[in-house]
């Protein structure tokens, strides 16, 4: 299959490599830290441990689907495209494995990307909102451009690799509020209940299935 984008991949690559320098390399690798798989391994384990302890089962099953699943199957993406590094030999190159897609980049893309996603729907004011996505946008993008420019990957490798990402937090969206919908014990039916004011106010009644368990218990 032909690459449309061979000439800007080449050219980016090649440009970098030739102006890369200590002090560059230093800010290139801080902005590619938090693509590390160190950073989001602590990252994830502390995130799994709060959920866990506030029982929040399916934010977490969500998480686990979304960032270590995604980070599964971008290794299995690496292992059939079979795509080499640009540049493999160096004063400032120290990393081996294939290239397509950026692993770094869509480790970004599915963790932080994923804590917008739970973080959005509990945010009511629009700028907050923008700034969330903002933040979210800019991280993604710096840790992308640092593995360019580091020579680590090519253009390519980190647009696919966001777009991967993308898709796989839409999929897992998706698929997770389809499931909710067709779960029999999910369904929350709203009860009237007179108010104090003369008025009437909805209240969330649980399912008969889990008030049965809760009187049995």
């Amino acid at each position: 299959m032909m690459n449309p984008l061979a000439g800007p991949d080449t050219q980016a690559a090649t440009w970098f490599h030739q102006h890369l320098t200590q002090t560059f390399v230093t800010i290139l690798r801080a902005l590619s830290e938090p693509g590390s798989s160190e950073c989001i391994g602590i990252l994830l384990f502390a995130i799994v441990l709060f959920f866990i302890w506030k029982r929040w089962w399916p934010s977490l099953l969500t998480l686990v689907v979304a960032v270590p699943g995604g980070m599964l199957l971008n290794e299995m993406v690496k292992l059939l495209v079979h795509r080499h590094r640009p540049y493999v030999d160096g004063a400032f190159v120290d990393w081996s494995g294939y290239s397509f897609a950026s692993g770094h980049t869509i480790g970004a893309t599915l963790l932080y990307g994923q804590l917008a996603l739970f973080i959005l729907p509990l945010i009511k004011r629009r700028d907050r909102r923008a700034l969330v996505i903002a933040t979210t946008t800019v991280l993604i993008l710096s840790v992308g451009f640092s593995r360019i420019a580091l020579g680590a990957h090519y253009l390519t490798d980190v647009l696919a690799a966001i777009f991967f990402g993308s898709f796989w937090l839409m999929f897992c969206l998706i698929t997770g509020r389809l499931m909710r919908r067709r779960s029999p014990g999910s369904v929350v039916t709203p009860e009237l209940v007179p108010a104090s004011s003369g008025g009437v106010i909805l209240v969330p009644v649980e399912p008969v299935a889990d008030r049965r368990q809760s009187i049995s218990g």
